[in-house]
């Protein structure tokens, strides 16, 4: 570490300060650094191994949702020859589609950067980002303020040195222009460039489509003076410019480089040309023998944000304050999921709906959306107020009237599902009732990946056949009744993971419907993992619940048929506990088209002494009941057909489902 006497960067003072002397003579010395290596005798060229991968996803930021759609897999030969020559050879590639999808990257989400991006950063080929003057480039002082916020020391493993690493803060003077926003890591010794942690202002963004785009860089340290890439990874969201679906789409590249060689001689012409980025030949590609799996990095971490992700989202957020940064238009339509602009079923009839979302402000979000069922002649609609994602604690007010709500805990189907069931005339899998009151939610960190405290005030009131249910005319079941009235609830949701990377969520309530007070405790947990190493996959979930005497009808807990134990009498049994396991296996036959599935399910439920509402044949499974079957799985996994045997009492059933991850979209 340097001697504070003899440090010209050792005034604690200034740190903090934006703009202070100090900040600006340090990027004025990363500056000269950035121009000194180019004519840097000790190193002339260099040649460097590089491996990546790059995922497609739609995510669904409200639930922590992320659906993998597309897969792939890099193998790059990284060069540069002074003063400023690059070249970057696709040796190896290889992908694998797990939702249908025609995407094709820009060439630079498949490689490296090089040096830091240059004196203008561009991305997406300019498609995406064009010309947004990087922090160190030359008159950046014009665009940007700088803050001295705190200094660590890097020490090597095998001993050799430490090294002392200034952070320093960077935001736009003039937020209504293109800029980064985010931090840059000095080497205090020579002022070169560590990391570079940012993101970018909403007006860089060219593309109409993008939310956000974070970017992570790291350097390591060669022959004691070169800090060259090391670590990168980028992420970018897309959403419709004019629809909030509650879904986006999400790039996110990551790669390392490595095993690098010094003072190459290149053979001549390897520089010559305008083609920076060369291939080799789709054959070539497909045949690199790749040191790791396609979906390791998937199986080890799943697609949650890394924490170089994180560390970009904490340090942008700490700089704007109370600016959320997105490209997208602050007024939109919105649909939550598509039965809200269209659904059928027996207790509504025909419903239509739809929506709209409006930011009046940095950090709030207001979504309302408001509909007509026309077989009950009422109208419903919600209005939530909610604080922008990535805030540490994030308050939603809900308010609503006349909600549909399903009994049973286990849905039987996405209400999109059903409404094709119900129009058919097959089956209706609802047992509606309908709520309307209001709904204060307190949530931790990002999405859903931390607490919860639902505070909930509501009337119930049933829900009435509003379409024919005589047996003549079709195989509905009637609705089942509820005990009506006012209900207080406060519901808290712990998520976890388990040893073994078991994902599972504890919720416990307390409540009180009229004069009755009661209590609600439910586990559940699950895990999908890779078969054979073939495309093979399987999922385990694990489910139990329990509520106390005084909890109302709606309340309790439903088994049967169709995604709890399949080859019974839909939702035959009832509990005021219950417990479920489920298992399932697919093996491709003729990918993505078709796959061979295997399930499994054992269950029961257990009930006490109580009152039933009208509709009502109580009764639980007396002891374990199982089910086993096999299906199909049909192109990329989004349909399914399954036959199943109830054992111990069951029939057979065949049971037609879309994939657990649309569900929420439909």
């Amino acid at each position: 570490m340097s001697d504070p006497a003899h440090d010209p960067y050792a005034d604690e003072s200034a740190i903090g300060e934006w703009n202070g002397p100090r900040s600006l003579r340090m990027v004025e010395r990363a500056r000269e650094q950035r121009q000194s290596i180019v004519v840097d005798s000790s190193m002339h060229s260099y040649r460097a191994q590089a491996r990546g991968r790059v995922y497609f996803f739609m995510d669904r930021p409200d639930q922590d949702l992320r659906s993998l759609v597309k897969a792939d897999q890099i193998a790059l030969q990284v060069m540069w020859q002074a003063p400023s020559l690059t070249r970057q050879h696709i040796a190896g590639l290889r992908d694998q589609k797990f939702l249908p999808t025609d995407i094709r990257y820009h060439l630079d989400h498949l490689t490296v950067v090089q040096d830091d991006f240059g004196d203008l950063i561009r991305m997406g080929d300019g498609d995406e980002v064009a010309s947004v003057t990087h922090p160190v480039a030359p008159a950046a002082e014009s665009v940007y303020d700088y803050r001295l916020v705190d200094s660590l020391t890097i020490r090597f493993p095998d001993g050799t040195g430490e090294v002392r690493v200034f952070e320093l803060r960077v935001r736009p003077k003039r937020m209504d222009r293109p800029g980064v926003i985010g931090s840059v890591f000095l080497d205090q010794s020579t002022g070169a460039i560590v990391r570079m942690n940012f993101s970018f202002t909403p007006v860089s963004y060219v593309d109409p489509y993008v939310d956000y785009i974070r970017v992570s860089l790291d350097n390591s340290l060669w022959m004691g003076r070169h800090w060259l890439p090391y670590r990168q990874e980028i992420e970018i969201r897309r959403e419709i410019p004019l629809l909030d679906f509650m879904a986006g789409s999400i790039i996110r590249g990551r790669y390392e480089v490595r095993d690098y060689e010094f003072n190459v001689d290149f053979p001549p012409g390897t520089f010559i040309g305008a083609r920076r980025i060369t291939t080799a030949s789709p054959a070539q590609r497909r045949a690199f023998a790749f040191e790791e799996g396609l979906l390791d990095d998937l199986d080890e971490d799943g697609l949650a944000p890394t924490p170089a992700l994180k560390d970009v989202e904490a340090q942008v957020r700490e700089v704007v304050e109370d600016r959320y940064l997105t490209g997208l238009a602050p007024l939109r339509f919105h649909l939550p999921r598509i039965s809200e602009a269209f659904r059928y079923n027996r207790a509504e009839g025909v419903y239509l709906g739809g929506g709209a979302s409006f930011r009046p402000a940095e950090r709030v979000i207001l979504r309302g959306s408001a509909g007509y069922a026309f077989g009950r002649a009422e109208p419903s609609g919600a209005l939530t107020v909610e604080s922008a994602r990535g805030d540490r604690l994030r308050p939603e007010l809900e308010v609503y009237w006349n909600r549909l709500r399903d009994i049973g805990g286990h849905p039987g189907a996405p209400p999109l599902e059903n409404t094709i069931g119900a129009l058919s005339g097959k089956e209706d899998f609802l047992d509606p009732y309908f709520a309307r009151g209001a709904a204060l939610t307190l949530r931790t960190g990002a999405g859903t990946t931390g607490p919860a405290l639902t505070l909930r005030w509501e009337h119930h009131h049933p829900a009435d056949d509003v379409v024919s249910d005589d047996p003549q005319d079709t195989a509905w079941r009637p609705v089942r009744g509820i005990d009506p009235g006012d209900l207080g609830l406060a519901e808290l949701v712990l998520p976890a993971t388990l040893p073994g990377k078991m994902e599972t969520r504890v919720t416990l309530g307390v409540g009180r419907l009229e004069t009755s007070t009661f209590g609600t405790a439910d586990i559940e947990t699950s895990r999908r993992f890779a078969l054979l190493g073939s495309g093979a996959h399987a999922q385990l979930s694990a489910a139990l619940g329990w509520v106390s005497g005084g909890a109302p009808a709606q309340a309790l807990h439903l088994l049967g048929g169709r995604h709890t134990l399949p080859g019974y009498e839909y939702r035959q049994f009832v509990g005021d506990a219950y417990w479920l396991l489920r298992g399932e296996a697919t093996l491709p036959v003729y990918a993505p088209w078709l796959g061979i599935r295997v399930i499994g399910a054992l269950g029961a439920t257990y009930l006490g002494d109580r009152s039933f509402p009208p509709q009502w044949v109580p009764e639980d499974s007396r002891g374990v009941r199982g089910s086993f079957g096999a299906g199909l799985s049909m192109a990329w996994d989004i349909m399914r057909v399954d036959l199943a045997r109830g054992v111990s009492g069951g029939g057979w059933e065949a049971v037609f489902s879309v994939s657990p991850g649309l569900v929420p979209w439909l």
